[in-house]
């Protein structure tokens, strides 16, 4: 099978790269797995290896681009060349390179974790328990990944609609077809709690443990509007007690971090100094530094709503992630654009384009918790987590919420989603918060969005708030049934 000998060559390839210092390395192509998983040490730097897969550009950048830009917190400014601007505009095509290139490199991440987790029986060892357990976390976060882009929201049909092929074995059939929406998160929930049983080692942010499986458990279950089990496990995640919310300072400043020092991250996606992708990273398509004007093309901007809700407290921490482009004191424009550069993907140790964007953190599950509670009629207690995020944020006083005063928001819940949209934005929340919560996308503000550049509004139901299968896997898998 064309694909799985694609895979198999990918990951030996890495196995070679990341275990250059041994002696005698046989050409990849010539290794069985069997060969070149035959260790402990082996199953370790095959690892490394899976990690690798989720910092390669096809990874990081298009899951960033495809799960924010449909949203309304970034404004697209003008026409440019990145395919994944069809994604701002609603205008999708089967053939988009960025949808492509990230069900591509997902399915090798799949296969590759899978690959491990055939060869390791549960009780071998610790440390390959261990290892097992990293890896089906990693192939469950592949497999939510997908089915948020190509799948509709759980809560449309009860997860009934066309979801993605699940692989769970190096033996899986070569043609699969899509399971639905449920039988995914079905099985990226049992990996999660097999790997949460399985995984015993406190590792950094850089790697999964066992809390790192329960937070995304918390975020799955949360979509799925299984509102207890939201809970329960935000819970387990904060009560261990591992992770702190950042100090004021230190979150101004998050971004500059080398990620691992920072009290709030659960898992990132680590880039170092050899991973920088300079331009081509997705913080050179936020921000250009106006000092000089050359460090990124910095060409889509937070909107302009998304910055009257920050500027209602200007002492809110989270201005420090935008910077506005101001020329003797007035802002400036590109096109009907005013320029709000969005810096919250840069200057990771002093490297203008260089970050390790975060994929879970803490005050995600506090908000994760306090959605779920307002669901559940315990609206003292999301309003609580709610004011504990702003209170981080710098926000005293009037600027918290009491249940006698929501300050126009209409209800708790409201609050909240409000709430996830100022503390989680541009990490790939807020499309997927509207459209799983039956609510629309509305810019009633300037940019190029598509057809009504002034007033445009997607629904939930539309077709394009998911993304087409990509059409090369149509045309090679007739088993593929495309998105209408």
């Amino acid at each position: 099978m064309e694909t799985k000998i694609l895979l198999r060559n990918t990951l030996l390839a890495l196995l070679i790269a990341l275990s250059a210092c041994k002696n005698e390395l046989q050409p990849y192509d010539s290794k069985s797995n069997d060969v070149a998983l035959a260790t402990p040490a082996d199953i370790q730097i095959a690892t490394f290896g899976n990690y690798a897969m989720l910092v390669a550009e096809p990874y990081t950048r298009h899951f960033l681009t495809l799960n924010e830009w449909p949203g309304d917190n970034v404004v697209q400014s003008g026409a440019d060349g990145d395919q994944a601007s069809l994604a701002a505009s609603y205008l999708h095509i089967p053939a988009m390179y960025p949808t492509q290139d990230f069900w591509a490199q997902s399915y090798k991440l799949i296969y590759a974790t899978n690959l491990i987790i055939d060869k390791i029986t549960d009780g071998e060892s610790a440390a390959l328990d261990q290892l097992k357990g990293e890896n089906l976390f990693l192939r469950a976060l592949a497999h939510f990944n997908l089915v948020r882009l190509f799948g509709r929201p759980y809560a449309q049909n009860k997860g009934q609609n066309p979801g993605i092929p699940v692989i769970t074995s190096v033996k899986a059939e070569e043609f699969p077809t899509r399971h639905t929406v449920k039988e995914v998160y079905d099985q990226v929930i049992k990996d999660l709690l097999q790997a949460a049983v399985l995984m015993k080692e406190a590792k950094n942010a850089n790697f999964a443990s066992k809390e790192v499986a329960e937070a995304l458990l918390s975020r799955v279950y949360l979509y799925m509007e299984d509102n207890a089990n939201a809970i329960l496990y935000a819970n387990k995640v904060i009560d261990s007690k591992r992770y702190q919310l950042a100090s004021i300072d230190t979150y101004k400043k998050s971004p500059t971090l080398v990620p691992e020092t920072n009290p709030e991250t659960i898992f990132n996606f680590r880039h170092t100094l050899a991973d920088n992708k300079d331009k081509n990273a997705v913080g050179s398509l936020y921000y250009n530094d106006p000092a000089t004007l050359s460090t990124g093309w910095g060409e889509y901007y937070a909107s302009q709503t998304f910055m009257d809700l920050l500027n209602e407290h200007p002492e809110d921490a989270r201005l420090s992630f935008i910077t506005p482009h101001y020329i003797n004191g007035k802002i400036q424009y590109r096109g009907t654009s005013p320029i709000y550069f969005i810096n919250k993907f840069n200057w990771q140790e002093g490297i203008a384009n260089l970050s390790s964007p975060v994929y879970l953190r803490l005050a995600e599950m506090y908000l994760n918790r306090a959605e779920a509670y307002a669901k559940t009629g315990q609206n003292q207690l999301a309003i609580n987590d709610v004011n504990t995020i702003r209170t981080r944020a710098g926000l005293t006083g009037k600027a918290l919420y009491t249940l006698n005063d929501l300050k126009g928001r209409g209800s708790v819940l409201n609050v909240v989603l409000e709430e996830r949209r100022l503390e989680l934005a541009f990490e790939g929340h807020r499309p997927g918060d509207l459209y799983r919560n039956n609510l629309p996308l509305v810019r009633a503000y300037p940019g190029l969005h598509g057809t009504d550049n002034f007033h445009f509004r997607v629904e939930p139901t539309h077709p394009r708030v998911i993304f087409y299968i990509p059409e090369r896997e149509v045309n090679i898998n007739k088993n593929l049934v495309q998105n209408p």
